[in-house]
C-alpha cells in the first residue's frame, strides 16, 4: 500500500503564500510514482491542481494556478511539495496529495492523502 501525509496548511491573507508538503511510504510505493496535488473546495468538484513526473521533468498545472503555484519533488527523501504564492481567495480548499504508478498526465490517481485545509482571506 501507500501512505500520503499532507502539511502546511492553513490560514493567510490574499496575496500570501504557502508551502505544502507530502510525505509517501509504504511497500508499494516507489520513486516511478507520478505525484500530485488536487484540491476540493465547498460545493464544488474536485480540481487537478498539479502533478509531475516521476523524475520531475513534466509537470501540469492546471490554468487557475499557472504562474502562482510550483511543484516540485525530492525523490530522496519520498516528498513532493507545492508551493503557492499570490493567493487568492478562491484558493480556499482542502488539499490533496496524490500519487499513482504511470502518466503524470492523466486525471484518475490511485492513491490519496487525508487531506490539509487552505483557507485564503481577503
Amino acid at each position: 500500500q501507500v501512505q500520503l501525509v499532507e502539511s502546511g496548511g492553513g490560514s493567510v491573507q490574499a496575496g500570501g503564500s504557502l508551502r505544502l508538503t507530502c510525505s509517501a511510504s509504504g511497500r508499494s510505493f516507489s520513486r516511478y510514482f507520478a505525484m500530485g496535488w488536487f484540491r476540493r473546495a465547498p460545493g464544488k468538484e474536485r480540481e487537478r491542481v498539479a502533478t509531475i513526473s516521476w523524475a520531475g521533468g513534466n509537470t501540469y498545472y492546471a490554468d487557475s494556478v499557472k504562474g502562482r503555484f510550483t511543484i516540485s519533488r525530492d525523490n530522496a527523501k519520498n516528498t513532493v511539495s507545492l508551493q503557492m504564492n499570490s493567493l487568492k481567495p478562491e484558493d480556499t480548499a482542502i488539499y490533496y496529495c496524490a500519487a499513482r504508478l504511470g502518466s503524470y498526465s492523466d486525471y484518475n490517481f490511485d492513491y490519496y492523502g487525508q487531506g490539509t485545509q487552505v483557507t485564503v482571506s481577503s
